[in-house]
């Protein structure tokens, strides 16, 4: 396969949809000489806030002198994104050399999540990593990721998601992503809801394992000049940096350490000098990411109420402008009433588009609904033509924030770094431009 046949086989893997479910990764695994059992590994689950806390538990490991694999998902721009080693992207030549061993064990039908799994598993052992850092894709029990026995499990945090697929309740939310904790195994959770809670403390009693709660077993204290310290079981850090936006991303921080800290026990112990270097170098695109100044351009992967609201937060607590502008595109199966609800009134003008998915929501539904929540309301079907339409008109002490999809995102990012913006797109507040 070249690389252009890795490409045109994984879109082909698309029809398939979500699959949940063990046993068809479990076979092909198997027949690829359970690849995933070639390294140490931490499994990361959780709402938001998992690619991030992903990113900077490898950016640490990484600079404690240990070759980490990450793998994360969804990507932004191109699929090899999601399966790094040290920073850097897999390389086409070898992604095609995963994919067609992969594809040769295969007798039955895969997912594109399970496939480009098989060939993250794969791709680490051909490497000689010693670390993968796995970012759960949906859920965690049943996700494909659930395959490996980390030396720790982490749960971000739990809001309803996904609804039709992990249940309707939070409790059997908590119990999906909590199938990623092991017998015996540690667990970690910045979670803070008491059903949350009561169903993460009775899975791990009934599996023997011990969970750590940020807030009560370790603990983080920001500072005034911007950095923070962590308090953990036995480890303490003092001003620390992290360089991704938002406070919300202390949280996230404390539990990256709190799993650098686990796993010294297993021979992973990182340096004092090392975790501060690891942690303040993590980049982690399209999280409150500033594409320019002058009007600043940040984009943002709230694609659920529950990041539309730490977004919200953000950009009333940290950052100050004259006006917001908002573009704003989602997919169907979101809970996009919720989203708007957050986000709509605090914007000055807001630009509805669609992301280039078959799952994007139609303007014709989401305008009216906008309507609801904002009177100064535009759509403009392609994303690359609202960017243009709000950078001509937003004054340089404005803030334009892109947000509600990551495919949405991956677009913006894709357009503005190739540096070519369409034209001008005609527009009215109340048709379709």
């Amino acid at each position: 396969m070249t690389y252009s046949d890795t490409l045109a086989y994984l879109s082909s893997l698309n029809k398939m949809g979500i699959r949940l479910g063990l046993e068809p990764i479990c076979r092909l695994l198997e027949r690829l000489g359970h690849p995933q059992k070639g390294y140490a590994s931490i499994l990361i689950a959780g709402t938001n806030g998992k690619g991030s806390v992903a990113a900077m538990t490898a950016s640490i490991l990484n600079a404690g002198g240990f070759k980490t694999g990450l793998y994360t998902s969804p990507d932004l721009i191109e699929f090899r994104e999601r399966i790094r080693i040290n920073g850097e992207m897999i390389d086409p030549g070898e992604a095609a050399v995963c994919a067609q061993e992969v594809k040769a064990a295969l007798v039955e039908e895969m997912s594109y999540f399970e496939f480009l799994t098989a060939m993250a598993f794969l791709h680490f052992r051909r490497q000689g990593i010693d670390i993968a850092v796995l970012e759960v894709g949906m859920g965690g029990r049943l996700d494909a990721t659930n395959v490996v026995a980390p030396l720790v499990s982490v749960i971000t945090n739990i809001s309803l998601e996904h609804q039709e697929y992990l249940g309707r309740r939070l409790e059997d939310i908590a119990r999906e992503k909590g199938g990623i904790i092991k017998a015996k195994g540690v667990c970690l959770t910045a979670a803070r809801q008491r059903p949350v809670l009561e169903t993460l403390q009775g899975i791990c009693r009934e599996k023997g394992a011990t969970l750590y709660r940020l807030g009560k077993e370790f603990h983080t204290r920001t500072h005034r000049d911007g950095t923070f310290s962590y308090r953990g079981i036995q480890r303490r850090w003092e001003r620390l940096v992290c360089p991704l936006a938002g406070r919300h991303q202390y949280a996230n921080a404390a539990l990256a350490l709190g799993a650098i800290e686990r796993i010294g026990h297993a021979g992973f112990s990182v340096n004092e000098e090392a975790v501060a270097e690891g942690l303040r170098g993590t980049r982690w695109e399209g999280r409150l990411e500033r594409l320019q100044s002058e009007p600043v351009l940040l984009v943002d992967g709230a694609h659920n109420p529950a990041g539309a609201a730490t977004l919200q937060r953000a950009l009333k607590r940290e950052y100050p402008y004259r006006r917001l502008w908002l573009i704003f595109g989602v997919l169907g199966d979101k809970d996009y009433r919720a989203m708007a609800r957050k986000l709509f009134p605090m914007a000055d003008r807001v630009v509805l588009t669609r992301p280039a998915s078959d799952r994007a929501l139609p303007l014709e539904t989401l305008l009216p609904l906008a309507r609801n929540f904002q009177r100064n309301v535009e759509a403009i079907e392609k994303p690359g033509d609202a960017l243009q339409y709000v950078l001509s008109r937003a004054s340089g002490e404005d803030i334009v924030c892109v947000a509600g999809s990551l495919y949405l995102v991956g677009e913006i990012k894709k357009i503005h770094q190739n540096g070519v913006l369409p034209g001008t797109a005609g527009c009215n507040r109340d048709g379709m431009g």
